[in-house]
């Protein structure tokens, strides 16, 4: 009868006869039988010597498996999640399909890390991050955290090189390290999946992400036309185009001629009345001395007290027939009508729906 260890597929454990007995030895990993380290020493060596044994069993099994964790968390590098497309998501057990899905397992196998690169979903994927960040960090598992944190890093690094949306990621890391402090200092370990130590140096290289961030330096490129350069009518389409106040007003401090369009009152009448209701402005209302609406200040002012309309070049869709979560890739689904999932309706378009960063993590509420 064949012994069968603790996954009955794998051929059991090795063991070793000595003078007490048989002995059961975990086998070294080819990575860590490499190192160069005094202390690495296999398990027949030490038990077969002829002096006294220096570990006991369970001294043994305790170094393997410790030196194996430390390992495997040294290799920070290594990302253990899928790049799939699309993803199934059941919020109960059927006779086909047991257990359910969770955020961190949507987060795990969808393909976030090659959607950072795709300008359209960079803010989607940011905006996710950010509400995670906020609420549902310890709801992750220890896969997905470390998932979460191998994006983060990804999505500085693009960041620094390209120079480009530096103060999402400044928002994003300033409530991620608030977070953090709270769980750290306030609650405890208790709610944080792994060793508390691990989660410190977390915090550390965010606090370090924020200070490159704040050292960022534009470079200035003397090449080709500049913003100066344009015509007055062409400037202020430009300005047309901006949904977030606070780009037009960065804006308007590159030069003079910009920072008197950004004061334009109908351009931030334009800007409010995208993002709010008009019964939000009776509420808010802010006047002038002489009896005009100043609406930059309303914007702003509103901001505080409703949440701003959100805009997105792309985002995860969800299939209300087939239950399936997937990214839409719209030039695949022009050329070959890919619907970017197996979709079984007879009119696939009429069930999809884009899923927002807030819709996405209320579908794994339950």
């Amino acid at each position: 009868m064949p012994f069968l260890g603790q996954d009955w597929r794998s051929p059991g454990w090795s063991w070793i006869k000595t003078e007490d007995g048989w002995k059961r030895c975990e086998s070294w990993s080819r990575d860590l039988e490499s190192e160069n380290n005094p202390r690495t020493i296999s398990h027949s060596i030490i038990l077969n010597s002829d002096d006294e044994e220096i570990f006991s069993n369970e001294e043994q099994e305790y170094t393997s498996k410790k030196r194996k964790k430390d390992h495997f968390r040294n290799d920070t590098n290594t990302q253990c999640f899928y790049r799939e497309k699309w993803i199934y998501v059941h919020k109960e057990s059927t006779r086909e399909r047991h257990g359910y899905c969770t955020l961190g397992e949507a987060f795990n196998r969808l393909d976030f890390s090659s959607a950072i690169q795709d300008i359209r979903r960079f803010t989607y994927v940011v905006k996710l991050l950010q509400l995670i960040a906020k609420s549902q960090l310890t709801s992750l598992s220890g896969v997905a955290q470390k998932n979460y944190f191998n994006i983060l890093d990804k999505i500085v690094q693009k960041v620094l090189d390209d120079h480009q949306n530096p103060r999402l990621i400044k928002d994003l890391l300033q409530d991620l390290s608030s977070t953090l402090c709270i769980l750290i200092r306030g609650v405890g370990k208790s709610v944080l999946v792994g060793n508390i130590n691990i989660w410190i140096c977390r915090l550390e290289t965010i606090l370090r992400w924020q200070q490159q961030l704040q050292n960022l330096q534009v470079t200035k490129v003397n090449d080709g036309l500049t913003l100066s350069d344009l015509p007055l009518h062409m400037l202020n389409n430009i300005l047309y185009r901006f949904s977030d106040g606070w780009d037009i007003v960065t804006l308007g401090q590159v030069t003079p001629t910009l920072s008197m369009l950004s004061e334009d009152r109908r351009l931030w009448k334009k800007l409010c009345q995208y993002h709010f209701a008009e019964k939000q402005f009776c509420r808010h209302l802010i006047l002038s001395e002489k009896g005009h609406v100043e609406w930059k200040l309303m914007y702003f002012a509103l901001q505080k007290h409703y949440p701003p309309r959100e805009q997105y070049g792309d985002t995860l869709h969800f299939c209300r027939h087939c239950s399936i979560l997937f990214w839409k890739d719209c030039r695949l689904a022009l050329l070959f009508k890919d619907s970017g999932h197996p979709c079984t309706a007879a009119d696939p378009d009429s069930c999809f729906m884009p899923v927002s960063p807030q819709h996405f993590i209320d579908l794994f509420k339950f």
